[in-house]
């Protein structure tokens, strides 16, 4: 049995959870349900978007230990950069509350019940704090859109569609292709277009990695662990780097004599 207690909030954050729980009264997403009826509850939880937007989840974390996880892959952020580095023209939309447009099952619904100031509510659709949500939204956005991702002019990340061509005239003609599928799925009210903007083409950091040295690898010498760097980051980017012409840039004096052999560390050189 699930009840945690409600966590202390400021009255800013009373506010916001009334006008949430608001809005989801409207999408017929939670229904009020009654005290003689508790079974499971949790605790509500407000989450702060980098875009300054709250969205609230509840403290399933009791429940997401006995859930048994979606193993639906979610698409790795370089994979879908490497689709858009010739892209002219980029739209980004978004499905506006996705989560919530995933019904949950009848007998699921007592499991996602949170309890605040103004009552016990239960989620008629899925939300923000589940463990299988982001693959299960990710699982049901693919399937609708199958077709336009395998012909290589739409990325979807979970809730973000992005639509990339180099034509304006052909992604015109995409854009108003992707709302008519959006409509047919019951999806055309949750999109919305976010931006189109263009970009002077400049130099910028794709992604940042990192790992833990080795014990045995934290004895190396300066030269070889700057080596052992520039190894591990080619093997860890192969997939961004197989097939391209790419310079490395380095001050490393050490890592500059391997391309001439000059080194006598055969630890740098294998």
């Amino acid at each position: 049995m699930l009840r945690n207690p409600p966590y202390p909030e400021s009255l800013e954050t009373t506010k916001k959870i009334e006008k949430y729980i608001n809005e989801l009264l409207e999408m017929d997403s939670i229904g009020k349900i009654g005290h003689n009826e508790i079974v499971e509850i949790t605790t509500p939880v407000l989450i702060t978007w980098h875009d300054g937007n709250s969205r609230l989840c509840g403290d399933f974390r009791a429940l997401n230990d006995y859930t048994k996880v979606d193993r639906y892959p979610i698409p790795r952020i370089p994979h879908a950069l490497d689709k858009l580095a010739k892209a002219k023209n980029i739209t980004k939309m978004e499905c506006m509350k996705g989560f919530h447009q995933n019904g949950v099952k009848p007998n699921s619904m007592k499991l996602l019940r949170i309890i605040c100031h103004m009552g016990i509510y239960e989620h008629t659709s899925m939300l923000f704090g589940i463990n299988n949500a982001p693959a299960h939204f990710q699982s049901m956005i693919d399937t609708i859109f199958q077709e336009e991702i395998f012909e290589g002019w739409m990325v979807i990340y979970n809730d973000d569609i992005i639509i990339y061509l180099k034509k304006w005239e052909d992604h015109v003609q995409y854009i108003d292709r992707l709302i008519n599928a959006a409509c047919s799925k019951g999806l055309g009210e949750a999109l919305h277009q976010r931006q189109i903007v263009d970009v002077e083409p400049r130099e910028g950091v794709i992604c940042y990695i990192s790992r833990q040295l080795k014990d045995s690898e934290a004895r190396y010498e300066a030269a070889q662990t700057e080596c052992l760097c520039l190894v591990w980051a080619l093997e860890k980017l192969h997939y961004c780097l197989e097939g391209a012409v790419f310079e490395v840039y380095t001050d490393c004096k050490a890592l500059k004599s391997l391309l001439n052999m000059k080194t006598t560390n055969r630890h740098m050189l294998r």
